[in-house]
């Protein structure tokens, strides 16, 4: 085999004898040593110097929780003081002074909130109308550890109170009496125009079946929120078709004990007041007539059918409906033209997708009279980054 030499030029050669100089052992151990001891100058400078600034990873955190602690204390102290500045009438019944009255607690005054005394959790709008700490006083009427009274004005207190948004109801140290429900209550009290699935001919064209709105998306559980619903048809109906179990919204104390009758679950429940659910738990929200849209927003703050009453509604049916859960609003009421373009307004803000949207008119029962316009929508609620 033949040999290959490669001639370099005199100037190659020479800067290749200073690179062979500088890799050479001796400097790269002395640069290793330099590194090396510069390496542990540096650690032990900064073990053993103070900081300039501490470290201040918890003290915001617990700057601020102290500070909400103490703005909350501030109020449950004013509204305290103010409750108790104000006298309470003498002749309220013995345990309702007895709830009203704030009481110490066990271990003394309280380090975080500054408190030393527990105060009445009643409603304060029971303390402000003068009409509704009467029937409070009428509901609180009865003798400890004795039946609770039972008589038609004692059953329609709750309802009378709860509508009055005089909640929470206070506790009571009475034995509850109920009348055994008959054989018949599961099947009394029905609402034809739900329990019986109507033809196309026949049905409203503001109305959408159970069947259509059942095919959109996957109900497992629900709300109905229709306060003057019947004996929870809805829910029966949804149970039956669907296997979908809806918790029912009532207020009469009859109608609750037939829902539970029925198997199906009644929840004391006025439209006026935050709805006592976790966020995101339903897949529907059924509303049906002007009770719930209307009626939202507290009767006792004046807001009963204005805008800011059904926005209150749909602010809270949008929480406790998941993402992609349905918003249904079944023939729901337009007054007037004003009403239907307020309704449309508010409904369009969320965002909520319109899967069935009818505008429909049903005639009055009057010959001359003007038909009423009702509006039927099922919405998605869309999913918010």
């Amino acid at each position: 085999m033949g040999s290959v030499s490669l001639k370099l030029p005199a100037t190659r050669r020479r800067h290749g004898r200073v690179l062979a100089c500088l890799c050479s052992p001796a400097p790269l151990n002395l640069l290793m040593l330099l590194s090396l001891v510069s390496t542990n100058l540096l650690a032990l400078l900064a073990f053993f110097s103070t900081p300039g600034v501490p470290p201040t990873t918890q003290t915001p955190s617990s700057s601020d929780l102290s500070a909400h602690v103490a703005a909350i204390a501030r109020e449950i102290g004013t509204g305290a003081s103010s409750s108790s500045s104000t006298p309470l009438p003498a002749d309220l019944p013995p345990e309702l002074l007895l709830f009203l009255t704030p009481h110490a607690l066990p271990l003394g005054r309280d380090a975080r909130s500054g408190l030393t005394h527990m105060p009445a959790s009643v409603g304060s709008v029971c303390l402000r109308s003068p009409s509704a700490l009467s029937l409070l006083s009428q509901f609180m009427s009865y003798a400890p550890h004795a039946a609770c009274p039972l008589n038609a004005t004692a059953a329609t207190l709750p309802r009378r109170l709860v509508s009055k948004g005089c909640e929470p109801l206070p506790r009571r140290r009475c034995l509850t009496r109920r009348r055994a429900p008959s054989s018949s209550s599961s099947t009394s009290g029905l609402d034809p125009r739900r329990w019986v699935t109507p033809s196309r001919s026949n049905s409203n064209p503001h109305e959408f079946l159970i069947d259509d709105v059942i095919k959109l998306t996957k109900i497992r559980i629900g709300l109905d929120v229709s306060v003057s619903g019947g004996a929870a048809d809805f829910a029966s109906r949804m149970k039956e078709r669907n296997g979908a179990t809806v918790v029912t919204s009532v207020l009469e104390p009859a109608t609750s004990e037939l829902v539970a009758a029925r198997g199906l679950f009644p929840l004391l429940l006025s439209p006026a007041h935050r709805l006592p659910f976790y966020d995101g738990v339903f897949d529907l929200v059924h509303a049906a007539g002007a009770a719930a849209l209307d009626g939202a927003g507290a009767p006792a703050m004046g807001l009963a059918g204005t805008p800011e009453a059904l926005e209150f509604f749909l602010f809270d049916v949008d929480r406790v409906l998941r993402v992609g859960g349905l918003l249904w609003i079944d023939s729901y009421p337009c007054q007037s033209d004003e009403r239907r373009r307020v309704v449309i307004k508010l409904i369009d803000r969320f965002g909520y997708k319109k899967l069935k949207w009818v505008v429909g008119e049903k005639p009055s029962g009057g010959g001359g009279a003007k038909a009423s316009v009702y509006l039927s929508a099922v919405l998605r609620k869309p999913a918010r980054v």
